[in-house]
């Protein structure tokens, strides 16, 4: 909201300069956003009339004038403005003058000068040249009666500054000059200047028949009928600078006469033209399918949800928003109606939006606007139409005045002990009745207690909160101590046994992967492929089309970050990301964490595409294969080891994939992507890609201190042949045991060797494979002898036979 500072302190006059009163509001929540002058500095422009505008002998398009400046003689000034005439009084620049700085940044002085041979002693200013408007149609033409002389900053008031106030949505009452002046009282305790608008005798007995069909929509509906104006009459100056301060350009009298009340006092308020309504007007809501061509030019169609205004012909105006083309005001207009009205704010609330634009009126009506003045609004209307463009033939009749149930609002209570709590400093009932009642709040006191009774202005009194909250407006933000709060605090230290998040994430990077954030949004196609789920969650309100449910995989996010890496040329991508899933899930709880029905599990995700290691000399380039991926997972986990059991996944390679276990829980999936998503996602090699439940990754084990052995470890070698299907792992798992734990310190297989071309050698048959495997014993108590050892190899190998087939090659 924009006001000059001028009118302001025409209703509340406090003894503070701007930036003291700028402070103060912004203090109080009303937050000033900026302050600026309303004209640049300028100096030595007063008031001149042109007595003479003669044409110049060499030039067509100049003039040479003769100006009055109330000095004893007349300059002589040459001029190509095309509205320079004789009897008009505009700003004159005297020689010595300087005006606001040009799109240099420097001022520009006046001088003696001649122009095309004429002597010019000064300068006639457009209104664009003073820097008050774009206007540089011609001079700025004065009003005629403009004192001969005076200094133009002293006509026009350009000693003055602009307000820019950010409001927040319960400030609806200080929408208008007066009510930011009602603060400025409550504030400084100076006395507020209320305006007193004369009651306007009825001069004929016309009325506009109204019936308010939908009450929830309109509270109150007042009306007055005017007939004979003139509308062509011209806006006062003074009305027409107050609007341009407000950032209101002048359109017609009428309409600025509305507008100018809205400034002022906070009230919209619309002007029919009489002729024009056909029999009399229906206050209701809209019917799907009507059509309404508004004042802009725009034509909305309309719904059940959205009030109108409506006569017999159709509608007139969408109600507390914009009126309607077909009744506007104009030039022929003879006879108007004048409407003032109560909207309910819930009814006006986001109506706008629906129609892509917003309005001053819709601005304040969804907010509150106060429903008692109705009448004395119209009043205060009537007497500025009857003084702008009022005939001696023109009339008015007497004010309609419609209530529906409107209730009045309910008493709100405060209790000064819970003020003094939520504010953080001690008050007195005295402190908190003082404030409020500073603010015209009508209140009853008890025993510790303050009874207020919401005025019909403040909407926005509701609840105990909102006492508080004018309390600690009034008594001062900046007055409230800085003290710290004191309370018990106890340090939420993380277990022992558990990682930091961070600490995974620079895992992560040490292994070379780069972090991703994607949205949890994504297609449903990704949800079908890559996780299998036909019944994703739905979004109500997606964001765009291609994000229309919630991911319960965070493949398909890393997939299409590799695919705009790879279009951009990127020959190696290794990316990770961490995030939560969503999923459908009945055991969950509704908590302040959780949503009924819905679990939301962290995971980690990561991909690799393109070579295993960046280019270099000391190895050659392969590209990166699931054994990659694979020994990035256990770098992850350790000290934790996963066992990886063959499994299938719906994204991945069903050969080529892997399950990842802890403690013989299924934790996540390691894998190469599906040869057909590789396809569809247009993929020339196939990245490699695993997902883990993220609070698993988070464990750890606690260091155990062990005594570092005193006896030499011992470490035998040993090849067994398995058929193709026996798995590394269930040698290990037989292996270990075979033996106790005290005794085996590790299994370690370090060579695989298959025939070529899968025919028998020597003692492996086609269909088999030799593993070899490192044993290495160690006792703590005894040197171990030959005897035990060859002791512990034959258990190993004959747990191996036993579980595995194996036998010794």
């Amino acid at each position: 909201m924009q006001f000059p500072e001028s009118w302001l302190r025409e209703f509340c006059n406090p003894p503070l300069t701007t930036e003291q009163l700028a402070d103060t509001l912004t203090m109080a929540g009303l937050e000033v956003e900026e302050t600026r002058p309303v004209a640049p500095p300028f100096s030595r422009i007063v008031v001149g009339e042109i007595k003479q505008a003669l044409q110049h002998p060499n030039a067509d398009r100049l003039r040479v004038c003769q100006v009055d400046v109330g000095a004893a003689e007349l300059l002589t000034i040459v001029c190509g403005a095309p509205n320079a005439r004789a009897g008009i009084r505009v700003p004159c620049a005297l020689v010595g003058a300087e005006l606001p700085p040009g799109e240099d940044g420097k001022p520009f002085h006046i001088k003696v000068g001649k122009l095309r041979g004429v002597e010019s002693r000064g300068m006639l200013c457009s209104a664009r040249e003073l820097q008050l408007s774009e206007d540089h149609g011609g001079l700025f033409e004065l009003a005629a009666d403009a004192p001969l002389g005076q200094n133009i900053r002293e006509h026009l008031r350009l000693d003055d500054t602009l307000f820019t106030l950010k409001l927040t949505p319960n400030l609806g009452h200080c929408l208008s000059v007066h009510g930011v002046a009602r603060e400025v009282a409550a504030l400084t305790g100076t006395p507020l200047k209320t305006p007193q608008f004369p009651k306007i005798a009825p001069t004929n007995a016309d009325q506009l028949p109204v019936a308010i069909e939908a009450t929830d929509l309109c509270g109150r509906f007042s009306g007055r009928v005017v007939r004979d104006i003139n509308p062509r009459a011209q806006t006062p100056q003074w009305m027409v600078e107050r609007l341009a301060r407000c950032g209101q350009r002048s359109v017609s009298p009428l309409v600025d006469i509305s507008n100018y009340v809205m400034f002022e006092l906070g009230r919209p308020t619309h002007i029919f033209d009489l002729e024009k309504i056909e029999g009399g007007l229906a206050v209701r809501w809209g019917r799907a399918g009507e059509q309404l061509k508004l004042l802009s030019g725009a034509t909305v169609t309309v719904d059940d949800q959205v009030g109108v205004i409506a006569d017999r012909n159709g509608l007139e105006s969408l109600a507390g928003i914009m009126g309607g083309d077909a009744t506007a005001v104009s030039d022929g207009t003879r006879h108007i109606f004048i409407e003032a009205a109560f909207w309910w704010p819930e009814a006006i609330a986001g109506r706008s939006r629906r129609f892509n634009f917003s309005t001053d009126a819709g601005h304040r009506f969804e907010r509150g606007v106060d429903p008692a003045l109705t009448v004395e609004h119209i009043e205060r209307i009537t007497g500025l139409v009857i003084a702008i463009c009022g005939t001696p033939a023109t009339t008015c009749g007497p004010i309609t005045d419609q209530h529906t149930a409107m209730a009045a609002p309910a008493p709100v209570a405060l209790r000064v002990a819970r003020a003094a709590k939520v504010i953080g400093m001690p008050l007195t009932q005295a402190q908190c009745a003082d404030a409020l009642a500073r603010l015209g709040l009508p209140l009853t006191q008890g025993e510790g207690t303050i009874t207020v009774a919401p005025p019909s202005y403040r909407f926005d009194l509701r609840i105990e909160e909102d006492l508080i909250e004018e309390v600690a407006r009034i008594i001062g933000y900046q007055n409230l101590p800085s003290a710290a709060p004191l309370g018990r605090t106890a340090p939420r230290l993380r277990a022992e046994s558990q990682r930091g998040r961070y600490a995974v994430r620079r895992e992560m990077a040490a292994l070379g992967y780069q972090e991703t954030i994607n949205f949890s949004f994504v297609e449903e196609r990704w949800e079908r492929e890559l996780a299998a789920n036909d019944t994703p969650i739905r979004l109500l309100n997606p964001i765009a089309s291609q994000m229309g449910v919630m991911r319960s995989t965070l493949l398909g996010s890393l997939l299409q970050a590799l695919k705009f890496n790879l279009d951009r040329k990127a020959a190696r991508v290794r990316l990770f990301e961490v995030g939560r899933i969503y999923r459908r899930d009945a055991s969950v709880a509704d908590t302040d964490t959780t949503v009924q029905g819905y679990a939301q599990p962290v995971h980690i995700a990561a991909l690799a595409h393109g070579s295993a290691s960046a280019l270099q000399w000391g190895t050659k380039e392969r590209a990166v294969d699931f054994y990659d991926a694979k020994g990035d997972v256990e770098a992850l986990l350790s000290p934790l080891t996963p066992t990886f059991q063959a499994a299938e996944h719906p994204a991945m390679h069903p050969g080529r994939c892997a399950s990842v276990s802890l403690d013989g829980k299924v934790i996540g999936h390691v894998g190469e992507l599906h040869p057909r998503w590789r396809q569809s996602w247009g993929l020339a090699q196939p990245p490699v890609l695993f997902e883990l439940d993220f609070d698993a990754v988070l464990q750890r084990k606690v260091p155990a201190f062990t005594s570092v052995a005193r006896l030499q470890h011992v470490e035998r070698d040993i090849a067994v042949v398995v058929a193709e299907r026996i798995t590394h792992q269930q040698v290990l798992q037989a292996a270990q045991g075979a033996l106790a734990a005290d005794l085996l310190r590790s299994c370690v297989l370090f060579d695989v060797f298959r025939p070529q071309g899968g025919a028998s050698s020597g003692s492996i048959a086609s269909g088999e494979k030799s593993l070899a495997i490192r044993l290495t014993l160690e006792s703590g108590n005894a040197t171990l002898t030959d005897a035990a050892i060859d002791a512990a190899v034959q258990q190993v190998l004959q747990a191996l036979a036993q579980q595995t087939g194996a036998r010794l090659r």
